[in-house]
This record gives C-alpha cells, structure tokens and sequence, in this order.
C-alpha cells in the first residue's frame, strides 16, 4: 500500500471512530495530561448543551461540576496515576441541574505506549437511583410493619412479633426497641412471641440478647405468649433464658408489668 492510501485509509479508520462514538447513546469524552478535552461524541456535546468548539481544550471540571472533580475521588485522574480501569458512582452539575451518572475512567495512551491522557464514559442512572430509593422505602416501611412498637401504657411498651425470627430480624426488633424505649422513657417492655411458630436455639439467643439490650436501657423486659410447645422446645434444646420473665399470655405479662411499676387497675363503681 503507498503511503497515500495508508493516509487515506487512517483518515477513513477515524472518521468512522468517531462516528461509532458519536453513536453511542451514552457520552465519551478524553482529555490530556492536564485534563483538558480533546474529544467528545456527540451525546456529552448534547448533555452540556455546549458546540465542540467551545468544549475542547476546556478543564473537565470546569464543565462536569461533579462532587469528585478537583478530589482525589476523581476516576479520571486516578486511572491516569495508576494506569487501570475506574469505576464509581457520582452526579454531575450541569447549569443547577444534578444527574446521578456511573462512570467509568481508562489511562489513555498512544502508539509507544505513553501516557497521554484518559477515557471517559459516563451513564445516566437517575431511574436506577429512584427505583433504589423506592425499594429502600418500601423496606422500611416492610420493616416498620414487621416491628411494630405499641405504647401500651404509661411506661409499657409492647412488640408483638409475628413470623420467623432471623439474624437480620432479631437486630431490627432490637433497634425498634432500644428507639421506642428512648422515646418514651419506658420502663418495661413487652416482647410478646405468640405468632412465632417455632423457637430453636437461635431465635432463643436472639431474645435473650434483645432482653439483655434493654435490661441496659434501664427497662426490664418481660417475654409472653410462651406456648407449652415453645417451652417444650426450650427444654429439649437445653436453653437457660436465666432470669428473662417469661408469661403464656400478654394479659399476664402485662399485669406483671403493672406490679413491677407499683401500678394498680380497679374497676370503677
């Protein structure tokens, strides 16, 4: 091939570069070693609202805003110091407006090998950050239904528990308690099982460990609807609940409580 055609032929390989990245629905810009643009496709032109003319040769950071720019959290400048791929999650400032974006940032070199700059691609996720939000709403609100803490009385407070009683589930009734009993100043709270189907030796751990919690709060804890299977099998595994309160019905358990708060109910005439 004459040197001509191979001219014309690296013309052709760039033109059609660029035009692969300017197709791209996603936006891809490279800057050099002092971080000023060299390229950008088409989608980043758009997403600054800005002419190419007007974008090259400008800092990257005067034109993205982002919370990592001009920090050592920069993906770009970190793929430039240690010559690999970097990709983390950060939102852009584009005239006020903020967009969650993933990014990814690649050392740029050239034919010899020298580093001349860096690569960078970046990804809307605004309705991955928003569905996000809405499953940790949901979460939230799964678990507040999960646990929920009743003020039964002045200083009583009951946590009726339904349903099997996990690792992730026994800290998310302690958290509910220890909150509620800072709340409300209770001085004794009911932990009333009588939906939990089974009690093994983890679940009976995580009780006693719940007690304990509260016992530190300065709230004596008091554990009901403890079934004649449940104790059974709190026999037969050995397990010593040591000097947790323990009723069969939330009736009893909340007329020790009363005792325990020198609290007495009569009927009126």
């Amino acid at each position: 091939m004459t040197d001509k055609k191979k001219i014309s032929a690296q013309k052709m390989n760039v033109d059609l570069a660029t035009q692969v990245l300017n197709q791209l629905p996603t936006p891809v810009f490279a800057v050099n070693n002092d971080m000023e643009i060299i390229f950008m496709n088409k989608p980043g032109q758009d997403l600054l609202g800005m002419e190419l003319d007007d974008i090259l040769g400008s800092h990257c950071y005067t034109l993205m805003q982002s919370h990592h720019c001009e920090t050592p959290e920069c993906r770009m400048q970190l793929a430039r110091e240690t010559g690999k791929t970097c990709t983390a999650r950060n939102e852009i400032n584009i005239d006020g407006r903020l967009t969650p974006i993933e990014y990814t940032a690649a050392p740029l070199f050239d034919d010899n090998g020298e580093l001349i700059g860096g690569l960078e691609y970046a990804i809307d996720i605004t309705e991955r950050v928003r569905d996000e939000k809405r499953l940790r709403e949901q979460s939230r609100t799964i678990q507040e239904i999960s646990t929920p803490a009743i003020s039964l009385w002045d200083g009583i407070v009951v946590l009726p528990v339904l349903g099997v009683v996990d690792s992730l589930r026994a800290k998310q009734m302690m958290n509910t308690m220890l909150l509620k009993i800072k709340e409300t100043s209770a001085k004794t709270i009911i932990l009333d099982i009588q939906g939990v189907a089974a009690v093994d030796t983890a679940v009976a751990n995580h009780l006693i460990k719940i007690t304990k919690a509260t016992k530190l709060m300065g709230c004596r804890c008091i554990i009901s609807g403890m079934s004649p299977a449940v104790a059974e099998s709190l026999v037969h595994l050995g397990i010593d609940l040591g000097d947790v309160a323990t009723n069969s019905t939330l009736r009893d358990a909340l007329g020790d409580a009363f005792t325990l708060m020198s609290l007495e109910v009569k009927k009126t005439k």
